[in-house]
């Protein structure tokens, strides 16, 4: 079951996104090479913890870290440790913020200095797609319609969208239904309704969508070794347009 929220509820989400929107323009200015991952991961939080938020993915079904960090073929997930960023590489930072009962979930993917024209391409695609779905978050139209619409956007550049992993609704929970999956024919699914929030994620890999997941159980990585990027946002649907609620 899809949950509509309240207005209240609608305010109380927005009201962690702000603060998982300021907390990215916290960790932008870190994002350099000769950086430590577990640097960026413990400013993320204090900043969370001084907004009078909770990191939401620490301790989140045992995962160790207060955020996710993603490198060059890392998808998802990635475990903040000790390596340190370098010249070239790209970044993913996933974001979740807990605040008065309700969450938030963002990600983005950064360059660290000067990167390969194909990094920034990938990079600036999967942004695309992630607001060629947003905008289709509207009511009446199908939940696939989102789905297609990243799909279709990525597949025309020449890369792929992974398939074992998906957005979700969020709310008074981090993940409700429905999942969201990055790919499909447009036209299925449930009818889209005002009240509906949804953290809509694309993850692109450069080259083929297949993924594994490292023997720590989490992150998860190009099962060819292939460059990756993650965008998210928690977004509002509405009759007319949608709202995103992870912007400052």
């Amino acid at each position: 079951m899809i949950i509509l929220k309240s207005e209240r509820e609608i305010e109380l989400i927005r009201e962690s996104g702000r603060i998982c929107a300021r907390a990215f323009q916290s960790a932008e200015k870190l994002i350099k090479p000769g950086v430590e991952l577990k640097h960026i991961e413990g400013r993320i939080a204090d900043f969370i913890l001084r907004s009078g938020a909770t990191p939401a993915f620490k301790g989140y079904r045992g995962f160790p870290g207060a955020v996710c960090i993603s490198v060059n073929d890392g998808v998802v997930h990635g475990i903040p440790d000790e390596r340190v960023l370098m010249g070239g590489d790209i970044v993913s930072i996933d974001i979740g913020v807990s605040k008065s009962g309700y969450y938030s979930d963002a990600a983005k993917t950064f360059p660290v200095g000067n990167i390969s024209s194909a990094a920034e391409k990938l990079i600036k695609v999967t942004e695309e797609a992630l607001y060629k779905g947003i905008v289709r978050a509207v009511e009446g139209n199908r939940l696939s319609d989102i789905s297609w619409a990243i799909q279709s956007h990525v597949e025309k550049h020449g890369f792929s969208v992974v398939r074992e992993l998906a957005g979700h609704g969020i709310g008074s929970a981090l993940h409700e239904a429905p999942n969201i999956p990055n790919f499909g024919p447009a036209g299925t699914g449930p009818v889209l309704r005002e009240g509906m929030v949804f953290a809509i994620e694309p993850m692109v890999n450069a080259g083929s969508p297949e993924t594994v997941t490292l023997p720590d159980g989490w992150t998860v990585k190009s099962r060819d070794g292939s460059l990756s990027a993650h965008f998210e946002h928690t977004v509002w649907v509405r009759k007319e347009e949608p709202l995103i609620l992870t912007l400052p």
